[in-house]
């Protein structure tokens, strides 16, 4: 019997894409409708041949809540009637709340504290009401006062049901791409992870995120623009729920929090129609603690008072988590090159000023499109010269080049501190960028828990602390925020409910057996040195967990608990980790 591996045969097509999002979603759009036109270069007499590769299960599995302006995908979809997306509305109400600490547990800044005390004292005048004070002025930067709210996940298939309806593009989810094909110094198209099948293609359009191995390994061979650099990064985790009777909040409310749990985190909470709320937070990466896990932040979160009065007795319906790249325009990679050209997130088109990411990777994907069609009726190559000249001059030329400008140093300031990091965002967004604080020569990064805690534990404290949880194999940030007076998490079974519960209610994850583990340790040796393991830590689903089985504490992998949020690639201090293509991830359409 012939026990030959069979040969796979290249795919060949015109334009091949990898990765479906809010990107991908405006190229296909506005692609296809120019398609009609236009003969297939790699099969004449037909269309070109458009695929879209995607790695989650269903190209509904994208984990966000949004509230945007929507200026790009109004721009699409003129007279879009937000009835058609389940789980969009437009925007009605919008607030800006800074949360007071109801436990005296935070990490307050002394000036942060006084101001804490100033609002409490004027209370009444101010209006604080819940432990909350509604910013009396939100600035225009960050109002989407003009925009609507939406799932993602709903968003994706809305979109992705329009384009295949043309039936001149195919899209294939539940299909991870590993990495590019290159030959002679170009990008001739992708090879697919299950089979190692090439699919050749004139065009490759990655869009597959920061954390996409496509991108990654794109930025290995390119290189970032000098001066570029992607080293700010935050984890985003969210609960749909479904709102207790008696709670009438609009359709449309938005609210944008700041100052608790920690300062550094961010928190938002939208109402969806059928009386359904998106809440969740934004962990960034200049949080200096090394030890941080999102899941409890997000459960202190939710049972602060100025929200809980609206969630107390509701029902989680859904729970999921992503990694964001902070970075912004100062992130951005080579946008184009010989048969490639990069759109969305992983391209560096979120605006870190107002927060906004979707609506400007559907402009990316728009002007991409519109470039290429260009080319085709040119008949032009799509090499590096004419995609700059068609696709990145027209992005340098839009607003989201002059937006992303105005936003590329507003953040600076978080290097410094969280302070500074408010001041600087104010500054850059009350004069259009024209001042800012300046980032300091090196970056923050985490430092010891001993400094961290400095005050609030000792030294024995916390090697008494951590040894206990080797020993028991459990997560160390919830014994430390237990030991510096944060209160207990008493589930209730509705909403409050363990990490693994919520694993099950946020959607079945899903490691098909053919593929190897995407989370890779490459070095265990290096893990013996590490003290805080901010990869266990940080893992949104506990995926990466103490391993009792193995020595020295080295972290073990359960594939099963995996949500693919990648924030073990960037919190791992000494890149000791690779984040590999695979399907799976959480199952749920609505987040």
């Amino acid at each position: 019997m012939n026990t030959d591996p069979i040969e796979q045969k290249p795919l060949d097509a015109d334009i091949v894409c990898v990765g479906f999002g809010p990107a991908t979603g405006g190229f296909l759009t506005t692609l296809t409708r120019g398609l009609e036109t236009i003969d297939s270069r790699a099969m004449p007499g037909l269309p070109p041949q458009v695929l879209c590769y995607e790695r989650a299960d269903d190209i509904s599995f994208g984990v966000s809540g949004v509230v945007t302006r929507a200026r790009a995908i109004k721009a699409s979809f003129p007279d879009l009637d937000t009835t058609e997306i389940p789980m969009a509305a437009p925007v009605r109400d919008e607030k800006l709340v800074y949360l007071l600490d109801p436990h005296g547990a935070t990490r307050r800044p002394a000036l942060m504290q006084f101001a804490d005390k100033v609002i409490e004292a004027l209370s009444g005048l101010l209006r604080v009401e819940h432990q909350g004070f509604a910013v009396p002025f939100c600035p225009d930067f960050l109002h989407k006062k003009d925009g609507f709210i939406f799932s993602l996940g709903q968003f994706n298939q809305w979109v992705g049901q329009q384009v295949m309806m043309t039936g001149l593009a195919q899209i294939w989810p539940s299909t991870p791409v590993s990495e590019p094909l290159i030959e002679n110094g170009k990008v001739a198209g992708v090879v697919l992870a299950a089979d190692g099948t090439e699919v050749r293609a004139e065009l490759t359009v990655v869009g597959d995120g920061p954390i996409g191995p496509v991108g990654r390994r794109l930025d290995e061979i390119v290189g970032m623009p000098e001066g570029h650099k992607r080293d700010e990064w935050a984890v985003g985790m969210k609960m749909v729920v479904d709102l207790p009777e008696g709670v009438d909040l609009p359709e449309g409310t938005v609210f944008h929090t700041l100052g608790y749990p920690e300062p550094e985190i961010f928190g938002f909470f939208y109402v969806h129609p059928g009386r359904v709320a998106s809440v969740g937070i934004f962990v960034p990466s200049w949080l200096e603690s090394p030890v941080r896990t999102a899941y409890r932040y997000l459960q202190h979160f939710v049972q602060h008072p100025y929200i809980w009065r609206y969630l107390k007795g509701g029902r989680m319906r859904s729970w999921g988590a992503k990694s964001l790249l902070e970075s912004g325009r100062r992130g951005e990679p080579q946008l184009a090159g010989d048969g490639f050209a990069r759109i969305g997130e992983g391209s560096g088109s979120t605006n870190v000023l107002t927060g906004s990411g979707v609506d400007e990777a559907w402009l990316t994907g728009v002007q991409l499109a519109e470039g290429v069609l260009e080319l085709y009726r040119e008949g032009l190559p799509f090499t590096k010269e004419n995609l700059e000249a068609r696709y990145v001059a027209r992005r340098r030329k839009s607003w989201l080049e002059a937006e992303g400008q105005i936003a590329e140093k507003a953040r600076n300031g978080f290097q410094r501190g969280v302070l500074q990091g408010f001041l600087g965002m104010g500054l850059a967004g009350m004069t259009s960028g024209s001042l800012s604080v300046p980032r300091p020569a090196k970056d923050k990064t985490p430092g010891r828990l001993e400094d961290f805690y400095i005050g609030r534990l000792t030294r024995s404290q916390i090697d008494t602390i951590r040894l206990r949880c080797e020993l028991e194999s459990e997560p160390l940030h919830d014994a430390l925020m237990d030991a510096c007076g944060w209160p207990k998490i008493e589930y209730d079974g509705q909403i409050l409910v363990s990490h693994q519960d919520a694993l099950l209610m946020g959607g079945k994850v899903q490691a098909p057996s053919e593929f190897p583990d995407h989370v890779v340790i490459r070095n265990e040796h290096v893990c013996d040195d590490c003290g805080e393991k901010m990869c266990i830590e940080i893992c949104s689903g506990e995926a990466l967990h103490i391993a009792a089985e193995k020595p020295a504490g080295r972290p073990g992998f359960d594939r099963e608990k995996c949500v693919h949020c990648g924030a073990c690639l960037w919190n791992c201090v000494h890149e000791n980790i690779d984040f590999c293509a695979a399907p799976g991830g959480l199952h749920s359409a609505e987040n």
